[in-house]
């Protein structure tokens, strides 16, 4: 039995992860993914500290409120708070995949990153991943860390007036973390076909990408409101925009999500519109790809 050890040279090569490192160059690359999260909460937390010479006023006429009322009024701000960071990932996710494509052709860079061996199908899934599989756990964590910062400064304010668990008691931390992953993850199901749309006009556009992603739907819904009197495309818009809380939470006609038991993902995945979305956002990616294979520099 041949005990030697290997020579380094016929050790087998470690297999190349493309898709992995073609999704950290994006990362790379394009900063203002995580960026833009980071400078959102860092001017929600210096609105928090300027505001909080106020803050024991308003968290005792709070206090004066019903239990419900009470935990709506003590909760806004977080909620706000965490919406703001959610639509600036949404509006970074979009103007990504905007320029991913045209970017590359405009810098006449795609010469250089077509000569290696990475595939059209993984540049471009890679361009895909990052607003719906990268961008999410960053807001996750971006939400999450802002939200426990402004209950440590609510904690430290109202700490003289006796009022600090009041925070805490109005505010679980730890269930509204949940309920961000979930939302977060429905966000990024729901708008894959946005994404989608956005990359497919990348790869199309010589010139002003944003105007050719809006203007195609807007000229249809103007188009059918005018002629037919309908706005069934200004509703389809506005749905995949913005209609993803009907399906994927119990809101008892309140738009206050405070309860683990308002969450629905059972009814969210059975809902046509999320699976007829990302079929439409297979062929969006697909679409591209191919404009990314024949297309060259501009």
């Amino acid at each position: 039995m041949n005990t030697s050890p290997i020579p380094n040279s016929e050790l087998p090569a470690p297999s190349p992860k493309p898709f992995l490192w073609s999704v950290k160059r994006e990362i790379w690359e394009n900063k203002s993914i995580y960026i833009a999260p980071l400078i959102v909460s860092g001017v929600i937390l210096l609105g928090a500290l300027i505001s909080a010479g106020h803050l024991p006023q308003r968290r005792q006429a709070a206090m004066m409120l019903d239990e419900a009322h009470r935990s709506i009024a003590i909760e806004l701000p977080y909620n706000i708070a965490a919406g703001m960071i959610v639509i600036t990932a949404f509006i970074v996710g979009l103007f990504y995949c905007l320029d991913a494509l045209y970017g590359e052709r405009r810098e006449r860079s795609i010469l250089f990153w077509k000569s290696l061996p990475v595939s059209d199908v993984t540049t471009v899934l890679s361009k895909m991943s990052i607003p719906v599989l990268v961008l999410p756990p960053i807001v996750f964590v971006v939400v999450v860390v802002t939200q426990f910062l402004m209950l440590l400064i609510s904690s430290a304010v109202l700490m003289p007036s006796g009022l600090a668990s009041t925070s805490w008691a109005n505010f679980n931390l730890l269930q509204q973390s949940v309920i961000s992953f979930y939302s977060l993850i429905i966000i990024a199901l729901w708008h894959a076909p946005i994404y989608g749309w956005a990359l497919l006009m990348s790869g199309i556009a010589r010139r002003a990408t944003f105007l050719w992603a809006v203007m195609p739907p807007l000229a249809l819904a103007a188009f059918e409101k005018i002629t037919f009197n309908t706005s069934y495309v200004w509703s389809l818009v506005k749905n995949r925009l913005l209609g993803a809380g009907d399906a994927a939470f119990d809101l008892h006609h309140t738009i206050s999500i405070d309860s683990l038991s308002q969450l629905t993902p059972g009814r969210f995945f059975a809902t046509p519109g999320l699976w007829i979305g990302l079929v439409f956002a297979a062929a969006f990616v697909i679409g591209a790809i191919r404009l990314r294979r024949y297309r060259g520099p501009l």
